[in-house]
């Protein structure tokens, strides 16, 4: 039993050792760009602040169905299109980036970098920390949208 405990203690630790080494990388300061982590309630502000921000969902389409992020565009990041279909976003409206958990949000956050968008704001947490902060969320097809293949 100890040794569960022990093994249990050091992944969680090394799984934030790393998530907080990947962050200082991912989330740093570059001239004329803007990508932050954001907490719930900070995107929530900046939703409100930024009617033209893009909200983009990379969740499967299964956990889509669960819920999502009022007005989010689905575009999963396992699906084979995904650099094309991110690609006809507007790089110069800021964009809120989430997942689940984090994960595959931040892996979309290099995506989104690396094809140059000037403003990221990526959900810390993702959808989870959305939903325990109470925050709104959609359950129907209708406020979320996909782009056309």
């Amino acid at each position: 039993m100890i040794w569960t405990v022990v093994i249990l203690t050091l992944l969680v630790v090394g799984w934030y050792w790393f998530e907080g080494c990947w962050d200082r990388r991912l989330f740093r300061s570059e001239v004329g760009r803007v990508c932050v982590n954001v907490r719930p309630k900070e995107a929530m502000a900046s939703l409100e602040s930024h009617p033209d921000m893009q909200v983009l969902d990379v969740r499967s389409d299964v956990e889509v169905s669960g819920g999502a992020l009022p007005g989010a565009i689905h575009i999963s990041i396992g699906d084979a299109e995904f650099l094309q279909k991110v690609g006809t976003l507007d790089k110069e409206k800021p964009v809120l980036v989430y997942c689940a958990g984090g994960y595959r949000s931040r892996k979309a956050v290099e995506v989104l970098k690396k094809q140059g968008f000037a403003n990221i704001q990526h959900l810390h947490r993702g959808f989870h920390s959305w939903q325990f902060a109470g925050l709104p969320a959609v359950r129907n097809k209708a406020a979320t949208s996909t782009l056309p293949h």
